[in-house]
């Protein structure tokens, strides 16, 4: 039988880093030590996914110094985590500074519950600062196939580029991880709700967030807990109410509360998530011909542009309708 419903446990730690001077490989350890603890605390809950803030091992250096962590990927952080997620069997997000063929990037590695790297992302906007002190900037979002989803990340500065988002919206992403020495506040929201998003924050010290597709808080960091969690279900799509809206009832008459439709009226769109044991969000919709915000999205455009070419004139059935 197939998996629907796909619960997974998303978990961010926040980590502030220590003061004081010490070597590179003494800060280095003395931070993998605290996180390896905090990650400990953290499995108690179980999760498959876990996020660190942007650069961990690094906190509390200035740039130059910072540069001076940089590590090569796989290498002894990723290792450390490496070992943890499979103790664990867990997902994480290892943000470090990479060394890779002489240049510097500000990196984010998932590792896998195996505690192999599964694949690494780089900064695609470095602040002024982290440019001036030598770190490249990275050129695309990708994403990975997890047993749990599509998994991205962001981190930090790209939250005020859309390129960042449109790179992993373009790229399936499902779950975007969001490794930040900020913590962005209103525009975390607007990328889970803009780009129908599962976004999961994770900051030196309050404010990290874990947000559903609607861009609804789920749970917050805060001093006192610095370890957040969420249960959430991947099998979700965000809808529009246009034509939507009328197949509700009859959907709901077959399926329940297996079909759990979660509206939100000012901004016109609900969040449909299958329960079901056997039937997929995606099967249900095509069963009661829902069609996703997105290729809403897409259509409209595709009758926009046919008005365009021919003003005045009725759209064709096969231009207008749904597909």
């Amino acid at each position: 039988m197939r998996p629907m419903a796909r619960l997974a446990r998303l978990t961010s730690i926040s980590y502030p880093g220590f003061g004081g001077l010490t070597s590179v490989e003494e800060r280095r350890t003395r931070a993998l030590d605290e996180v390896c603890a905090r990650i400990d605390e953290a499995a108690m809950d179980r999760p498959d996914l876990i996020v660190l803030p942007e650069t961990f091992t690094a906190l509390g250096l200035g740039g130059k110094e910072w540069v001076e962590m940089a590590e090569p990927i796989p290498g002894p952080s990723t290792d450390a985590l490496g070992r943890k997620a499979r103790e664990h069997r867990t997902h994480i997000v290892c943000p470090v500074i990479e060394a890779r063929d002489g240049l510097r990037y500000n990196a984010a590695a998932l590792i896998d519950r195996e505690g192999h790297v599964g694949g690494v992302y780089h900064k695609m906007h470095p602040t002024i600062s982290e440019c001036v002190d030598g770190i490249t900037p990275g050129t695309e979002a990708p994403v990975w196939q997890t047993d749990i989803g599509r998994v991205g990340c962001a981190i930090c500065f790209d939250l005020n580029f859309r390129d960042v988002a449109d790179s992993l919206a373009a790229n399936g992403a499902q779950v975007v991880c969001f490794a930040s020495m900020y913590r962005g506040g209103l525009s975390t929201r607007m990328w889970a709700f803009d780009y129908g998003v599962w976004f999961i924050s994770a900051t030196p010290a309050e404010n990290s967030v874990i947000l559903d597709p609607l861009g609804r808080l789920l749970v917050q960091s805060f001093a006192y807990s610095y370890t957040i969690s969420a249960q959430v279900n991947l099998d979700a799509v965000v809808c529009h109410i246009d034509y939507n809206h009328p197949l509700l009832p009859e959907l709901k008459k077959k399926y329940g509360p297996l079909a759990d439709v979660h509206t939100v009226a000012p901004e016109g769109v609900f969040l449909l998530s299958s329960f079901h044991p056997d039937v997929s969000v995606t099967e249900m919709m095509a069963e009661f011909k829902l069609e996703p915000r997105s290729v809403y999205w897409r259509r409209a455009n595709r009758v926009r542009e046919a008005a365009l070419h021919a003003p005045g004139k009725p759209i064709p059935a096969a231009i207008s309708a749904v597909q």
